[in-house]
């Protein structure tokens, strides 16, 4: 079983990291214009990213109503985006806890914490500047997190905060280059995608040593582990309220999200990266493909 990044010595990799983050980390206290007006003209995120795009709904909507749902979609994106970056946290936090703290993989690690701190409370202004309500995933998910936060660990915690991470970058990096969307969105996207790449790198060497030389019964828990968190991630990622909020039919608004083949295509080409990186350390089998089907990443 090969991974497909090279994995090197955990040191090094931690060094490598912590020189690229103080070379460039940002402050989005600084870095977004918090003041700065809303257009009315432009979308919450890229509209061919709306669960409605393609849809005969979405054709019959005004652009006023079209630019209103995607602001609460945006929002409902980033409060799932700022659940997550929490249980990140504590599972960072947990896994060093008894490690050397001279060592620079657990210095990362604090560096990272640190970065999810701000980009938390980034997620949340955007949220809030763009009016919107506080969304999060479903009150049962929630909880479960709760659950899942405290007993998970090792590779099966860095492979599923990595595919939940993978998902929020596969979709705003797009948002941070359509001129279309609203400028709190762009530059919030930019400031995550651009951090991330780094987060992103380390969670995927851990997964490659953690999952190396894993039993079978091991690897089918890995595997299903990280598949039903995936699952519940992208289930949550725009709750149902933003129809109604945003002034839909909410019965016929979820009926054609759910059928809307454009929405499911582009989350699979987007997941392509995400999904062979899984498959290639063995994390994709079994049980674990009809999840990754139903939230259309295969």
């Amino acid at each position: 079983m090969t991974a497909s990044i090279v994995v090197s010595d955990r040191e090094e990799t931690a060094q490598r990291l912590l020189a690229s983050s103080a070379r460039k980390s940002y402050d989005p206290m600084v870095e977004v214009d918090w003041e700065a007006p809303i257009p009315d003209d432009k979308f919450g995120l890229t509209p061919e990213w709306s669960t409605l795009y393609g849809t005969a709904l979405w054709d019959e909507m005004t652009d006023a109503q079209k630019i209103e749902l995607t602001k609460h979609e945006a929002a409902s994106v980033s409060s799932v985006g700022l659940w997550f970056e929490i249980l990140l946290m504590q599972m960072l936090l947990r896994d060093v806890y008894g490690r050397d703290k001279h060592s620079r993989h657990v210095q990362f690690a604090l560096t990272e914490v640190a970065d999810e701190c701000r980009h938390s409370v980034m997620f949340a202004r955007a949220g809030e500047r763009l009016d919107m309500p506080s969304y999060g995933p479903h009150p049962v998910i929630h909880k479960l997190g709760r659950i899942w936060g405290g007993f998970f660990k090792g590779a099966n915690a860095y492979a599923s905060v990595m595919a939940a991470e993978e998902i929020l970058d596969m979709m705003q990096r797009d948002f941070m280059k359509d001129e279309r969307v609203q400028p709190v969105t762009r530059t919030v996207s930019k400031i995550h995608v651009l951090e991330e790449a780094r987060h992103i790198r380390f969670a995927r060497e851990e997964v490659g040593r953690r999952i190396e030389g894993a039993s079978w019964a091991r690897l089918q828990l890995e595997r299903l582990n990280t598949a039903v968190v995936v699952y519940f991630v992208m289930k949550s990622m725009i709750r149902k309220e933003v129809y109604s909020n945003a002034g839909l039919d909410p019965e016929r608004a979820i009926a054609e999200a759910k059928r809307n083949q454009h929405y499911k295509d582009t989350v699979r080409t987007s997941g392509s990266k995400l999904m062979q990186f899984l498959d290639s350390v063995g994390l994709v089998g079994g049980p674990s493909k009809r999840l990754y089907k139903k939230v259309h990443l295969l």
